[in-house]
């Protein structure tokens, strides 16, 4: 298996680095079956970890090599970020009156917690999109003697890792909603599913994309940022423990801060 990715075409190589990176996230998603009985408490506290988790990749995962990555273009870097960040923030505002506009009319029995978890699988999703980007434009970048097919799979390696605890963070409050286990997983396990496609893109048309991933990747930052202000922190501490469900907010910065330092 090896032999066979290392002589593969480099469309088949990031096809297959972005299929294990959709993997990692549909085994994150299925922590949801593990739970027999939805504890409140519990999921509080999942909730505050994937704010954690959402903030932290916001700076590591996006902002701090979208920053990078418009200076080494030549770009004003502020601007573009700042520009990128901001219409993220507004685009999911925007998308978060619509989702309460549609759950309204259909009579939704939860409908904030619908557009909550809604807001969440959106956001996450999008997320994975410049994700899948930076995949493919490792890749793309093999042509041009730019990077290694080492350094690329490895950067697929650490996307995938910080996946993990991405599908769980839509799986499990899909479950306290209500939702079946399965369409919890399913739900968790297909926001993973845009990163092949995005590879795909990414590697094709690496030098067009390389002029936009600086704003791809803050647009996906304040969308990210807006989510778990507005929507996770706020109904995690809807709980007696706020110190505790505190701790796994910055557990989860933690995690995935080291996640994103490690492999990066």
């Amino acid at each position: 298996m090896v032999s066979f990715y290392i002589h593969s075409s480099i469309y088949v190589q990031v096809l297959l680095a972005t299929l294990m990176t959709f993997g990692i996230t549909a085994i994150g998603a299925s922590l949801v079956f593990g739970f027999k009985k939805v504890n409140g408490t519990l999921l509080d506290a999942m909730l505050g970890l994937s704010a954690g988790v959402m903030i932290s990749a916001s700076f590591w995962s996006l902002l701090n090599p979208a920053i990078d990555e418009a200076n080494n273009l030549g770009m004003t870097s502020w601007l573009i970020v700042s520009l990128g960040f901001f219409i993220g923030c507004v685009f999911l505002i925007i998308s978060d009156y619509v989702v309460d506009r549609v759950l309204t009319k259909r009579k939704s029995a939860n409908i904030q917690g619908m557009k909550r978890s809604v807001m969440l699988m959106f956001s996450i999703t999008l997320h994975n999109i410049p994700e899948g980007l930076a995949i493919g434009v490792a890749f793309g970048s093999l042509k041009s003697g730019n990077t290694t097919l080492l350094a690329a799979s490895m950067l697929a390696l650490g996307v995938g890792i910080q996946n993990f605890p991405e599908g769980s963070a839509i799986s499990l409050p899909l479950r306290r909603e209500g939702l079946s286990r399965f369409k919890s997983f399913m739900y968790g396990a297909l926001s993973g599913l845009v990163e092949p496609l995005a590879g795909l893109i990414g590697c094709i048309l690496v030098i067009y994309v390389q002029n936009i991933l600086p704003f791809f990747l803050s647009f996906a930052a304040g969308a990210m940022i807006y989510v778990a202000v507005s929507e996770l922190i706020p109904e995690s501490q809807n709980n007696g423990k706020k110190n505790l469900i505190s701790f796994f907010t910055i557990l989860g910065f933690m995690i995935m801060m080291m996640l994103d330092v490690a492999f990066s």
